[in-house]
């Protein structure tokens, strides 16, 4: 997975700043969806390709299905399920590494589509839990932050090694 932006570099705790649609984010967006399609990643915020930009790569086919990938320039969550569940996260960011993260079942999220106008869409499933953690990259939130100092102490443990022995 050469080419993407490794644990612990600054660039993913970078916030993007929403702005409108133009052609550099248009062409950040293209970059991100060739980067995503591939290593066949579910989704990818521009951070993984060192770009902070407020762009990210969600497929919102269901696990299993070819990917089917949706550009979200200035992705937002509106809405999200009471009901959560845990399930196996990782990132290109962090090759190797995967545990449980905890999420809403569904979400409604906002963002505008390649010609800028603004969209709704309502992701159930492993979808939604694409869509969250990618939204949360864009906002300079690694997905690891989620967990327990302990648990993130030991993933990051882990990599760390694997890295070595890689």
């Amino acid at each position: 997975m050469s080419g993407f932006v490794l644990y612990p570099d600054p660039l993913l705790q970078q916030a993007a700043v929403s702005r409108p649609v133009d052609a550099a984010l248009r062409d950040a967006g293209m970059a991100l969806r060739e980067a995503a399609a591939g290593v066949e990643a579910y989704g990818l915020a521009a951070a993984h390709i060192g770009r902070v930009e407020p762009v990210a790569v969600v497929s919102v086919a269901p696990a299993g299905m070819a990917r089917d990938y949706r550009l979200l320039f200035n992705p937002v969550v509106l809405a999200t399920s009471s009901e959560k569940a845990f399930g196996p996260e990782g990132s290109v960011s962090m090759p190797a590494i995967e545990v449980p993260i905890e999420r809403a079942i569904w979400v409604e999220i906002g963002f505008d589509a390649e010609d800028g106008t603004a969209q709704r869409l309502r992701l159930e499933g492993f979808a939604a839990r694409v869509a969250q953690h990618e939204i949360e990259q864009v906002n300079g939130i690694f997905f690891l932050s989620r967990l327990s100092r302990l648990k993130r102490d030991t993933a990051i443990r882990k990599y760390l090694k694997s890295q070595r022995a890689g």
